[in-house]
């Protein structure tokens, strides 16, 4: 159900259950979590410098896989303290840079993925939302400080209250992600920024992702952050990739940066 490839830099997991719409179980979720560990793993060596999450079939994830699921005896608790949380933030903390390609439905724990990774591309077609209205039970993996903080209260709760799914359009329209793609153009669009990204100087956007990680949970304000910025710079200008930029922009040419 889930593939992870590595080559050129790039780690590429793919959710490989299309019959399901890469809804995900018990099983899925673990068999996902040993992929990222295996390709954090190889970041950690320097062979991966770049990730990419996508999803085969007619959707990135319809969320949970409830097929099965006897609601009588069901431990909600278990599967998302047990199983989704400890995924999501060993995902958001990976390594090295992380993208996500979007496109059908995307919601429950499929909108947790995006959560947890740092930058997402969507498909016009691609459709978000909370449809737990329609299962008596609520939002999670984040979404609703994942709504909240990109629509407002008022948005966020009326697409909980009416379980209404708004496009990949809208969704960046209103800030939710960083860019729509028309959908045949998602797969190859991203991946050729993922690319780029695999080829540029890792250890400068690390420290930028965790600056806006920490300005996004621990709520920094401008002169905390520039601090952050100053010792991160202080730390940076002593690797070889800052030494190759600054050649290369003084030779006139392209850098060869090692990550």
């Amino acid at each position: 159900m889930i593939e992870l490839s590595i080559a050129n830099g790039i780690a590429e997991i793919v959710l490989n259950a299309p019959e399901k719409m890469n809804s995900l179980d018990e099983a899925g979720l673990k068999e996902l979590e040993k992929a990222y560990d295996d390709a954090a793993a190889a970041a950690s060596s320097g062979l991966v410098r770049a990730l990419l999450l996508r999803g085969e079939g007619r959707a990135f994830c319809a969320g949970r896989d409830i097929a099965g699921v006897d609601p009588e005896s069901d431990d909600a608790k278990a599967y998302l303290n047990g199983l989704v949380e400890p995924l999501l933030k060993k995902m958001a903390a990976f390594p090295a840079p992380t993208f996500a390609a979007v496109h059908g439905a995307c919601l429950g724990v499929g909108l947790g993925l995006l959560l947890a990774t740092d930058v997402v591309y969507v498909a016009e077609s691609a459709k978000f939302g909370s449809p737990f209205a329609k299962l008596g039970a609520t939002l999670d993996s984040g979404g609703h400080w994942y709504f909240t903080e990109r629509l407002g209260m008022h948005r966020t709760l009326d697409l909980i209250y009416t379980a209404d799914l708004i496009s990949g359009t809208e969704a960046v329209a209103l800030g939710m992600f960083s860019r729509v793609m028309v959908d045949e153009d998602l797969l190859p669009g991203t991946r050729a920024v993922v690319e780029r990204v695999a080829e540029g100087a890792t250890g400068a956007f690390l420290a930028s992702k965790q600056l806006v990680a920490d300005i996004r949970d621990k709520r920094i304000g401008l002169w905390a952050s520039m601090s952050e910025e100053n010792s991160e710079q202080a730390r940076l200008c002593k690797t070889e990739d800052y030494a190759e930029g600054f050649r290369a922009f003084q030779e006139k040419r392209a850098p060869v940066f090692r990550g």
